[in-house]
This record gives structure tokens, sequence and C-alpha cells, in this order.
């Protein structure tokens, strides 16, 4: 197995970018999963620009399969006085599998300050049901991460609220928290709709639109919790919002996905 910081080490950089080739044991499928899809194109745009303020945003699309060795394109769109956009494409042996556009801000003095509300669901992960211990075989890249249940139900329980609270964090006990193993860990969970479904079936994440909060990337023992629930599922398509807290409560990164569900 390739621990997450000696995969993401292994970016070379190019004549026109970067390129990485990704282990077996980090696919879902023949292709990279979402999450590390678009932690792959943060490292890319940190590593061309390496001055770049606090991330604020990103806003990525999940256009195709990213397989065999991936080219990343990290592009600066726009520098501004305190903001800076860069695009980032990632493309595999079959095209363009992912495009990102990220929004990096650097702070400035305000009289406006308001916290998001903190998370309310505080028990402990040791004291909470593994999660992951059914995973579909083809979903490799999850024997990276530990879960736990911290409220909410499980996938394929017929539940009829489709939401799910989760504790969180990468097996390599190396990582120091960071922007980029958090964006492949947010995305580690299965959508919530599928809560309500009793049987797998195919599921493919389309879009995914981010927001930090806060520019302290930190948390205890590489914990986070994330809360994932469905507001609407019709004609094949489901949306919904994901919130991250850290180990204290303090929430980081809220976000928004739209997901096909086929069959």
């Amino acid at each position: 197995m390739t621990e997450f910081r000696a995969l993401m080490d292994s970016m070379t950089q190019t004549a026109d970018g970067l390129a990485i080739t990704v282990s077996e044991d980090w696919l879902q499928g023949r292709t990279v999963y979402g999450g590390l899809g678009a932690a792959l194109c943060l490292q890319a745009a940190q590593r061309q620009f390496g001055d770049l303020p606090p991330l604020r945003s990103a806003q990525i699309s999940f256009i195709g399969p990213a397989s065999g060795e991936l080219k990343l394109a990290p592009v600066e769109l726009r520098r501004g006085k305190s903001t800076v956009f860069v695009g980032v494409d990632l493309c595999g042996e079959s095209g363009l599998a992912t495009r990102a556009t990220f929004c990096f801000g650097a702070g400035r003095a305000s009289k406006v300050a308001f916290a998001a509300t903190p998370a309310t669901q505080l028990r402990k992960p040791e004291f909470c049901p593994t999660f992951f211990d059914h995973a579909p075989p083809h979903l490799r890249f999850l024997q990276h991460v530990e879960g736990r249940n911290a409220g909410g139900a499980f996938p394929f329980s017929g539940a009829k609220d489709p939401m799910m609270t989760l504790w969180l964090r990468h097996r390599d006990t190396s990582l120091k928290p960071s922007l980029v193993p958090l964006l492949a860990l947010a995305d580690a969970p299965p959508p919530a709709i599928v809560a309500m479904l009793t049987a797998p079936g195919l599921i493919s994440t389309m879009t995914w639109s981010i927001d930090l909060l806060t520019d302290t990337i930190d948390t205890t023992d590489g914990w986070w919790l994330i809360r994932t629930e469905a507001d609407a599922a019709a004609d094949g398509y489901t949306s919904q919002v994901m919130t991250v807290w850290n180990a204290a409560g303090q929430a980081v990164m809220t976000s928004r996905q739209n997901v096909a569900v086929f069959g």
C-alpha cells in the first residue's frame, strides 16, 4: 500500500505541468475517486504557485474517469491585491477527468465576525461503531480511511432520513492536518442518499462546491467529524450538503455536491 504522504510526494514536475501515477490501492474501481482527484488538483496548484494565500473556496467538476498516468495543468487565472484564482485540469488516459477552480484569498481587516454553529455531536470516535467494515470491494481507497458512525443511518439500510454523521481520519499516522488530505477525506463517505436504498448501485459525483470557514486547518489525533445530508433526489440525481468540523467541534468547511444515482 502507498501511504497518502508518499503518494503526494510522488507527483513530479513536467515540461507542461505535473504528473503522477496513482497506485491501485487508491482507486474506486478503475478510476481515482473524486476526493483524491480534488486533492491532487489542490496539491498541483500549491506546488506550481508556492506563494498562495489561504484557500477560501473551490468548484470542482468530475467530468470523466481518471486512470493511468495522470497529468495536471495548473493555470493562474487572475491575481489581484488579495485573491488568486487558479484553475487545474486533471487528465488521464481517457482525456479530461477533473476540472477545478480554486479561490485563494489573504485575510483583511473587517468589522464583521461570525462563527458557524459548533457541532452538537461530539461523542468520541472510540465510543462509536466502525463504519467501513462492509464496504464494496471495488472501493479500494477505503482501506486508507478509518471511519466511525457518530449518528444517522448506514448505507443501504432503507432509512427514511438520508443523513450520515461520521468520524473520519487517514490511517497514515505521519500526516499533519492540512487541506490536501482533508479534501481527500471529505469525499470518502458515500452519498447520503444511499441510506434510503436497500442494495448497492452505480453512483457518481458530478460536481462539488466547497467553502472554507477558517484558514486554521487543525484537529486532534487526525479525526474530523463530517455530516452529509441529502436535501433532494429526483430524475436520477441527488443534491446533498456536507459540513466538516474538527475534533473540538469547530466548523472548518461546508460544501455541496450533485450526485448521479443510476438504476
